[in-house]
């Protein structure tokens, strides 16, 4: 189990939580068919997560519900019921967790991306960025788009590109939602200062994705 000291983690660190803005509700306080629905969404999940626990983002942003169900419907567009290859969608959503500094985005996502067939050394070369060795062209294609949008809110000519190599227009398309998707939900994560579960967070410390940064 690694500490949090020795895990990798962004240039100035993750951002500081420390005492949630917004606090998750418990599940005592959500009707009963609906705890009944998360937790069965819960379990499904953990075919993806490794963890029957409902996710506190879920519990953070049922506190709009209006918001919640629209919210819900759209991501699970992109993920996992997004036409990218599972792998692909992981390695975008982890660079963007990566860039946002939000801790929570990215451990829940290295447990995601693990179990979704994402080699622990790709998680762990994430923070050297697409120049890295050991990229595939259609990974270091998906990285410059995911640093791109981060950057200057717009894919290079060059870089729009290299995806067409690889990726058909609609997915193009999917892969810049995708990215802006993340990057809007860990602005919200960030905000709201939510931590990462306990559960989570000793997933993440098992990882074998950590080393020098």
């Amino acid at each position: 189990m690694t500490p949090i000291e020795q895990q990798i983690a962004p240039p100035g660190g993750w951002i500081d939580t420390g005492a949630p803005r917004v606090p998750p509700l418990t599940l005592s306080q959500v009707s009963l068919p609906l705890r009944v629905l998360l937790r069965l969404g819960a379990k499904w999940g953990s075919k993806r997560t490794g963890s029957t626990v409902v996710p506190d983002v879920f519990l953070l942003l049922l506190r709009h519900p209006h918001l919640f169900w629209a919210w819900l419907r759209f991501a699970s567009k992109l993920m996992p019921f997004g036409t990218l290859d599972r792998r692909d969608a992981e390695l975008v959503i982890l660079r963007v967790a990566w860039n946002c500094r939000c801790r929570y985005e990215w451990g829940q996502h290295v447990a995601i991306g693990l179990r979704a067939g994402v080699a622990a050394d790709a998680i762990g070369r994430l923070p050297q960025g697409p120049d890295a060795s050991g990229w595939s062209s259609r990974q270091q294609a998906l990285l410059k788009a995911t640093d791109e949008l981060h950057r200057q809110r717009q894919i290079s000519d060059v870089t729009w590109t290299l995806l067409s190599d690889h990726f058909a227009t609609r997915q193009r398309l999917e892969i810049t939602m995708l990215a802006g998707h993340y990057e809007m939900l860990a602005g919200v994560l960030n905000s709201a200062c939510l931590p990462l579960e306990g559960d989570t967070e000793e997933q993440l410390s098992q990882a074998p994705i950590h080393g020098p940064g």
